[in-house]
């Protein structure tokens, strides 16, 4: 990996993290914003789903605009509408200036998640595209593990100080890539010289046939997976509290313990294990034993007696969810040697559709009982499971272009 790629990737890593930052650093303050400006939770919801709503809706089509335009482009004006976003949240106490600086920041992670995984794929070999990915994969873990911790630390001294610092940060991480990523002539050149291919930014928009053939042909079934995956981990976290407070009576301190464990543990797998684990195993072995494992883990909750046991359980399934996605990520980018953006704003839409869907339908179920969430994601694990046997090895010739 030359001097050039790897000075690209460490920027494109720091990017990665500061976003997912930014997407967490709202959890522990929404608190002291709730009471300061006496709003109500259906307003607090609404604020945190237009994140992920703007998300869904611009990542497909800035996926493509980065096809056409290039990559660089798109990710300094992501990280400038990233930085816009804080400011207007840290000055602003009317609820639709709120509203309105969550949606901007959901287009900026549109822009910035999708278009550094295409980028990774473009200067990258097809050997070292696993382990790029991994390492984007836990900067994206990395940022939402530590950003309400984060959050909670700098709202000690004032509850917008945060968004604030998450400003500058922006600011200061859109310099760097515009002073250390390399020209969008020069990633063209760099995809050459590495196996890689970008599709030439005069290019006319991907047609409908290219686009069903993503959707439907033999990357759709990793796309479902995708969604599976998101759907999962979002409906397992958001109500994870109150069901191991509920059924196995956790105390806060025990949750705060598991949560830290799972981060610290999810970030030593895809730094450290990621790239091995896909050489000893391939990326299709991984994601069916990642499925697996996952459902696994789900049912040892379910009829587990013990708070260990509770706790090892939770491990592997976060574990396991950490893992699936940047496999899936970097079968995805193996796939396609044209559209990168393009499949890549796909996956982060998907993601996004997990992300609004899951918390809904998790805490709708809870209402009914608080098992029966967590049997239907061990419904849709085992499902996934079983439809890893349909990728076929044909599926690595797959091009899209």
């Amino acid at each position: 990996m030359s001097k050039k790629v790897r000075n690209a990737i460490i920027v494109l890593i720091f990017g990665n993290f500061l976003v997912c930052i930014g997407m967490s650093l709202i959890f522990p303050v929404m608190p002291f914003i709730k009471n300061e400006l006496h709003l109500s939770a259906t307003d607090m919801g609404i604020m945190n789903s237009l994140f992920a709503l703007a998300q869904l809706i611009a990542s497909p089509i800035v996926g493509q605009i980065s096809d056409r335009m290039g990559r660089k482009k798109i990710l300094v004006a992501g990280l400038a509408l990233y930085a816009v976003s804080e400011v207007m949240f840290a000055a602003t106490n009317y609820l639709w200036m709120f509203d309105i600086s969550r949606v901007i920041g959901g287009l900026s992670a549109a822009m910035v998640v999708p278009t550094t995984n295409a980028l990774a794929a473009d200067i990258t070999t097809p050997k070292q595209r696993a382990r790029v990915i991994g390492l984007l994969s836990a900067a994206f873990s990395g940022g939402l593990i530590l950003g309400p911790g984060l959050g909670g630390i700098l709202a000690k001294i004032d509850y917008k100080a945060p968004f604030w610092s998450a400003a500058v940060l922006g600011v200061l991480s859109m310099i760097s890539f515009i002073v250390m990523l390399p020209k969008d002539e020069d990633i063209k050149v760099l995809a050459n010289q590495t196996g890689g291919e970008v599709k030439d930014p005069r290019a006319g928009r991907a047609s409908w046939t290219q686009t069903k053939g993503i959707l439907f042909g033999p990357m759709g079934l990793l796309f479902l997976m995708i969604l599976v995956s998101s759907f999962g981990l979002v409906g397992f976290e958001s109500i994870y509290s109150l069901y191991v407070n509920e059924v196995h009576h956790f105390t806060l301190e025990n949750i705060a313990l598991v949560l830290t464990l799972n981060g610290f543990t999810s970030l030593f797998f895809q730094v450290v294990l990621f790239d091995r684990m896909v050489t000893w195993l391939t990326e299709k072995r991984l994601i069916r034993y990642c499925f697996f494992l996952a459902f696994a883990g789900t049912i040892w909750i379910i009829l587990a007696h013990s708070k260990i046991e509770v706790i090892v359980a939770t491990l592997i399934v976060f574990t396991m969810y950490d893992l699936l996605r940047p496999a899936i990520t970097t079968l995805l980018t193996k796939a396609s040697t044209t559209n990168q953006g393009f499949v890549n704003g796909i996956n982060m839409s998907l993601t996004s559709v997990g992300n609004i869907i899951g918390p809904i339908v998790s805490g709708a179920l809870l209402d009914w009982n608080y098992h029966y969430p967590y049997i239907v994601v061990t419904v849709f694990l085992f499902a996934s499971f079983i439809l890893t046997y349909k990728i076929k090895d044909s599926f690595a010739h797959a091009k899209v272009g």
